[in-house]
């Protein structure tokens, strides 16, 4: 059986995993998995309703009292032995992505590995969750802090990243002693699904990990109302996440990590190379065709070294085959479904309203799929929609600029801080950046930001919390003080 024959029988028996068991019927009915490279029909994914949400919510508060009372070196081997797995199944798994998501194969594959390595970070982290012991003010008295799980949680993920997304907050969770129900999106299932199955074959307990699919704002509503759910985890838009964290405040006041929108600056000095600014910032724009909530989306160049920028701009953009993600030669890949293909339009109607010129690309690509052409958008005002709103697409607009302080200030004077860029040779300049860049992460001269051991989160409207890293474990912890006198 070749690698896409395996990939297609996983599409076959799309499910649920509630209390240990998959489930491949739903009693909210089934949702056809379109490849946004062909249209064709991968699978049929089943649908909860409200009873198998209860059951899931259910399974994960029995299992709760067991897992979190689970040494943790046996945790940090459960983690340790999934993510071999992912590992050892890399392959298959970076094709199913591939097929439902879109993305260039290439990237999958990083993907997975990247999965793999943030199960591999939780199970040796899972080890280290020290407490500490405070002097006493009096004789015979002990005090000391412990960290304890907080309980079970509610885990939504968008369908951009249906890898990477699930692995941050089943793995942070597990690691903590916590017990997870996660709603993946219904367009990527069968990724998270490998996950889930990685998980279950390396010995994890029924009830521990439940995986759900629905119509999302029931299943969101649902689940957050639920008396069991003690934390909730988001990814995906502003709009819905102050939704679900107003929802979560009324119901019980449970704890939230809120990963949302994001629309990162990328500064260009004129004394940065500017081959390798170009290199970054085309690879970070068009890195799984513009669907990615961290990637450079508004270009801010410096004057004197704007007409260099955008001439190699445009050539490596010129240079982008975009095609079937199973293609070897494609590097840019379709949009993920047909929303993201029709907003596409709008932003460039905009543009070219507020004064702009299409540098390049500018109108849908050719195929079946949902396909766009890599988009250059030139002599941008601050005014342009794109500018100002996440355009999650191949659009790249760029504007001009004279001073750091200027440009420090145009890059913040938007609701979002989820991660910014700058390019720059001055040790001075690259200072004034990182501090004055509202951001919860911010790459100076490289890509580099989202890392297993490192702190993924952001500022304003961009959320709030992070995952991985310490701060990623400690997002699943309560903090217990505890005084005792003899």
């Amino acid at each position: 059986m070749t690698i896409l024959d395996e990939a297609g029988a996983r599409f076959g028996a799309l499910g649920m995993l509630i209390d240990g068991e998959w489930l491949t019927r739903g009693a909210a009915g089934m949702q056809p998995v379109i490849d946004p490279a062909t249209l064709r029909v991968l699978g049929e994914l089943p649908l909860a309703a409200a009873g198998e949400l209860d059951r899931a919510a259910q399974a994960a508060h029995d299992a709760f009292k067991t897992w979190s009372r689970t040494p943790a070196i046996e945790r940090s081997r459960v983690l340790a032995q999934a993510a071999q797995l992912m590992r050892e199944r890399a392959e298959l798994i970076a094709h199913i992505l591939t097929l439902e998501q879109g993305k260039p194969l290439a990237e999958s594959r990083g993907e997975v590995t990247g999965a793999a390595e943030i199960f591999e970070w939780y199970a040796q982290e899972s080890r280290r969750l020290y407490g500490r012991v405070i002097p006493a003010r009096q004789a015979q008295t002990r005090q000391w802090v412990l960290h304890e799980p907080v309980g079970p949680v509610a885990a939504f993920t968008p369908w951009n990243f249906p890898a990477l997304t699930p692995a941050r907050k089943i793995a942070g969770a597990l690691a903590a002693g916590c017990t997870c129900v996660i709603k993946p999106a219904e367009e990527t299932p069968a990724t998270a699904l490998e996950l889930a199955r990685a998980c279950m074959d390396a010995g994890l307990p029924a009830g521990v990990l439940n995986v759900v699919f629905g119509q999302p704002a029931e299943v969101s509503g649902h689940l957050i109302r639920a008396r069991e759910i003690r934390k909730i985890t988001f990814t995906g838009s502003t709009a819905v996440g102050k939704q679900l964290a107003a929802l979560a405040a009324l119901h019980g006041a449970k704890r939230c990590t809120m990963e949302l929108g994001g629309l990162a600056p990328a500064i260009v000095f004129d004394d940065a190379d500017i081959d390798e600014a170009v290199a970054v910032c085309a690879a970070s724009r068009f890195r799984n065709a513009g669907q990615v909530c961290v990637a450079a989306s508004r270009f801010y160049v410096q004057r004197q070294a704007l007409g260099r920028f955008m001439e190699q701009f445009q050539a490596h953009v010129a240079s982008l085959k975009v095609g079937n993600g199973l293609a070897a030669d494609t590097r840019m890949g379709p949009l993920a479904n047909a929303r993201r293909l029709e907003a596409m339009p709008g932003f460039i109607d905009d543009a070219m309203q507020h004064g702009a010129r299409v540098a390049a690309g500018g109108r849908r690509h050719a195929g079946a799929g949902y396909f766009w052409q890599p988009t250059i958008l030139a002599g941008m005002p601050d005014a342009a929609r794109a500018m100002s709103e996440e355009t999650f697409g191949p659009i790249a607009p760029v504007a001009a600029f004279d001073t750091v302080d200027e440009v420090i200030g145009r890059a913040n004077d938007v609701p979002y801080g989820l991660a910014a860029y700058a390019f720059t040779r001055s040790a001075a300049t690259a200072m004034a950046v990182a501090d004055g860049l509202q951001a919860g992460m911010v790459g100076i001269n490289t890509p580099a930001i989202s890392l297993a051991e490192a702190p993924f989160g952001g500022v304003k409207e961009s959320g709030y919390g992070s995952e991985g890293g310490i701060e990623g474990l400690q997002a699943y912890l309560c903090t217990k003080f505890v005084a005792h006198r003899a």
